[in-house]
């Protein structure tokens, strides 16, 4: 089968290769892959920023349809449809952890896509445990928009404290971010949305996603308009979603005290950040990375209620196009790109 693979260690050494089709062993069952989208860390393994285990596989936001079942497998008929928990391919399933659901921070956890073999393919072979039953009403494509949505909805419901009538700051409109600000506005959240010129066509979508303002960070002055938006006390909440400095500096500044920061993006090296504001605006500060177990359960509920994720997806192509879709996203003239199986 054909799959867009990182052959070797290094920047770039990505390549669309012939691979072998996987063997179904007993305990698992083999996917048909209808769509799986490109995420920021798929770029990360292609600069070789993101630790992975090359030759491997890239690709870990997807759904599909089941093909084959080991023989060890019940409850699951051929034929039916999932979304696919990538990030538990590989995990201990005895530390406290993976235990609590808490998989993220298994010492032994690799995920499809940089530490196994992920689904810019054709096929999958997947354990039961990472199915997630696509609801009626959901279609393929937006199941395959599952992931990228639990990264949003761990950062806004499992991570942030808000309530109705709050002001919160996205800094970062990339694919995470603006589905940040959709969870955000269907809960009545007014919300500002802050980036750079180069993300002009990404902060129009946000408007059009429900948020209330935007600003253009390097044509505007975000510290003004946040006191003009909030009667001169800054913001309750702020979600730091692109990785730069100058961006957790912004969200810093724009809280008001007692605010509460939520870290969502990664910077993969060392900042120097104004930590006196945490002090003396007694922050609160708050990680998010991936996601719970509760919350993939969680953000089927939310699929399944109507929460529209379609209109996030700006491309779709063939895996053979995949350095197209790459450098779309790259140049941020995309939000959700899907890549197709040949």
């Amino acid at each position: 089968m054909q799959a867009v693979v990182k052959y070797d260690k290094g920047s770039g050494n990505v390549s669309l290769m012939d691979m072998p089709e996987p063997k179904c062993a007993d305990n698992q069952v083999i996917i048909d892959i209808a769509h799986c989208g490109i995420c920021g860390t798929d770029l990360h393994v292609y600069h070789d920023r993101f630790r992975n285990f090359p030759p491997v596989i890239l690709g870990h936001e997807f759904a599909g349809t089941i093909i084959e079942r080991g023989k060890n497998v019940s409850n699951i008929n051929l034929g039916d449809k999932f979304s696919v928990l990538g990030a538990v391919a590989v995990v201990c399933g005895e530390c406290r952890y993976c235990q609590s659901g808490d998989f993220m921070f298994c010492k032994n956890r690799r995920g499809m896509g940089h530490g196994v073999n992920g689904a810019f393919a054709r096929y999958a072979a997947i354990r039961p445990d990472q199915l997630y039953k696509i609801p009626e009403g959901v279609s393929m494509r937006e199941a395959s928009l599952v992931e990228p949505l639990a990264a949003a909805v761990h950062a806004v419901e499992d991570i942030a404290h808000f309530k109705l009538g709050d002001i919160a700051l996205v800094s970062g409109p990339g694919p995470i971010g603006l589905l940040v600000v959709k969870l955000l506005a269907r809960q009545g959240i007014k919300t500002i949305v802050a980036g750079t010129s180069d993300d002009q066509m990404r902060l129009d979508l946000a408007l059009q996603y429900g948020a209330y303002r935007t600003v253009v960070v390097n044509k505007e002055n975000l510290q003004e308009i946040i006191l003009e938006e909030t009667d001169g006390l800054g913001a309750d909440v702020a979600f730091e979603v692109a990785g730069v400095e100058a961006s957790v500096r912004s969200c810093m500044e724009a809280l008001r005290p007692l605010g509460h920061f939520i870290q969502v993006g990664h910077f993969g090296r060392e900042l120097t950040l104004p930590w006196d504001l945490v002090a003396f605006r007694q922050l609160r500060i708050d990680g998010s990375v991936g996601y719970r177990r509760e919350t993939w359960t969680q953000t089927m509920k939310i699929l399944e209620q109507g929460l529209n994720v379609k209109d996030t997806i700006t491309h779709e192509m063939s895996i053979s196009d995949w350095k197209k879709g790459f450098d779309l996203m790259e140049a941020k003239q995309a939000v959700k790109i899907l890549l197709n199986p040949i």
